[in-house]
């Protein structure tokens, strides 16, 4: 008797404040490098590396436009765990409620070359990389040179360089600038019903 495939589920977290092209284009890249079942975009509830240096968007404004985004990836899900566990969002607890909820699942922590540097700053690092395998989603350097991997770093995805960042289209927002193309259509209606972005500090 052939053993059942182990499901395969990517962890994707984020602040998603708000969600744009580059996030769409990680997660489809590590679909195809690591055969991933599933992509869960785990919306963080209070990023606590971010808390105090800016606002966060309100929780439902980012699971919104966060599930709006995931709606256009097949085999995309909106994971809200972060949010609704309350408190700083850590990884390490996210990792073992997803190991409850998901039993026999291998969870494939989905993470860019910054935050893979900056992974044995996380709390319970080491339970992180016991609980996960770890891919890197890494776009090339400006200089074409490359970089050694981090030695916790299981997997490195390579995607297209895409210079998309959320503070540049929460400015672009504040100044009355377009997001076409750079936002999916979907996430820019919702900025703009909710008039997110306007009058407030980034």
């Amino acid at each position: 008797m052939t053993a059942k495939p182990v499901r395969r589920i990517g962890v994707f977290g984020g602040t998603f404040d708000p969600p744009h092209i580059g996030h769409l284009v990680a997660a489809r890249n590590a679909q195809h490098a690591l055969g991933l079942d599933v992509v869960l975009f785990v919306v963080a509830g209070e990023p606590w590396q971010k808390v105090g240096s800016r606002v966060i968007t309100p929780a439902a404004d980012r699971v919104a436009m966060a599930s709006a985004a995931a709606a256009l990836l097949p085999g995309a899900e909106v994971c809200t765990l972060e949010v609704e566990r309350g408190g700083p969002s850590y990884t390490v607890e996210t990792l073992e409620a997803l190991g409850r909820v998901h039993p026999g699942a291998e969870l494939v922590l989905l993470v860019g070359r910054d935050a893979a540097l900056g992974m044995p700053t996380w709390e319970r690092f080491e339970d992180v990389c016991r609980l996960a395998t770890v891919a890197m989603i890494d776009r090339p350097l400006a200089d074409g040179a490359p970089a050694e991997d981090p030695p916790w770093v299981v997997h490195r995805v390579p995607i297209p360089r895409l210079d998309i960042a959320s503070t540049e289209l929460r400015r672009r927002v504040a100044a009355g600038e377009p997001l076409d193309f750079l936002v999916p259509p979907e996430v820019v209606s919702i900025i703009a019903d909710r008039s997110l972005y306007r009058g407030r500090p980034l």
